[in-house]
């Protein structure tokens, strides 16, 4: 297996590009998937206030034996916490929960373009968590490319990462020019498009980027997963990935994609499915109102 691939950030900050996530990872299954993934090779676990499980993925590393300068721990600002004082509250209740000095990577949730000035305000309190070392990054989720620069024309810090949904089905091509542009780095949430399946209880309405015929004949002929080819795609474009599992097995086969690669013309096979059609929410409709539950910070 060769080395996984690192991506550098525009402070210098370098980064695994295969992590963990723990979004819907409950509290119990949280620790024990975390202890996994380290002692399987991941570096990157990826976590927010708004996931409840800050706590378990602090206590997942300290069980993994892992050095903490070696794991490159993510977290997220929630909307409720948007602000100046109430985002460095948040910030701090956040490394309160994980039981950390510092994080690797600090993002904010969302855009709130209707809440815009909320929005900068925390913006900058991560700007000061940046500077006073509690962060060694900070970053955005879920902003487009007018979001990005409406944040970077107020506040001094590009962000170095922005997440958000990114798979086959969705391979949001001008906002990953507009990254490459700004020199951030595109990370995918559901990056093998699991937003698709669990937004909706319909069948109908599940579109399965795993049960695809383009996806299943490449992974067929590679001798490897449908997932696994999806996160082949996520790398080989230089993305971020954050696969979230609880299952063993299943954190062992998403970390298994170093040594195979896709040719050209399987990767154009792929960009190919695209739909343009997201499965999450919509950004410009986010807020408070949208998503009216707080952080308890106490």
């Amino acid at each position: 297996m060769t080395a996984q691939p690192v991506l550098t950030l525009n402070n210098g900050v370098e980064m695994p590009a295969l992590g963990l996530g723990v979004y819907q990872s409950s509290p119990e299954d949280t620790v024990s998937a975390v202890e996994t993934a380290l002692a399987d090779g991941y570096r990157l676990i990826d976590t927010a206030a708004a996931y409840g499980n800050e706590r378990e993925v602090g206590e997942g590393i300290r069980r993994s034996g892992v050095e903490r300068s070696e794991v490159f721990v993510t977290t997220k600002l929630w909307i409720s916490d948007y602000g100046y004082d109430a985002a460095l509250t948040g910030f701090d209740a956040s490394l309160r929960r994980l039981g950390l000095d510092y994080v690797d990577l600090y993002l904010l949730h969302w855009p709130m373009p209707t809440e815009h000035e909320a929005t900068v305000a925390a913006y900058k309190a991560a700007e000061k968590v940046l500077d006073e070392g509690r962060a060694r990054a900070i970053g955005v989720c879920n902003h487009s490319p007018e979001h990005l620069r409406a944040l970077i024309d107020r506040t001094d810090v590009v962000p170095g990462v922005n997440q958000v949904e990114l798979h086959p089905y969705f391979t949001q091509v001008p906002l990953r020019r507009a990254h490459s542009d700004l020199g951030i780095v595109t990370q995918a949430w559901s990056p093998i498009g699991g937003v698709n399946v669990y937004q909706s209880d319909d069948p109908a309405q599940q579109k399965n980027v795993l049960l695809d015929p383009v996806v299943t004949e490449i992974a067929e002929r590679h001798g490897k997963t449908a997932a696994q080819v999806v996160l082949r795609w996520q790398l080989q474009h230089g993305h971020s990935a954050i696969p979230k599992s609880v299952k063993a097995h299943r954190i062992a086969e998403n970390f298994d994609v170093f040594d195979f690669f896709l040719s050209a013309e399987e990767l154009a096979a792929v960009d190919a499915l695209d739909t343009g059609a997201r499965g999450g929410p919509d950004p410009e409709v986010v807020d408070t109102s949208l998503f009216p539950f707080a952080i308890d910070n106490s």
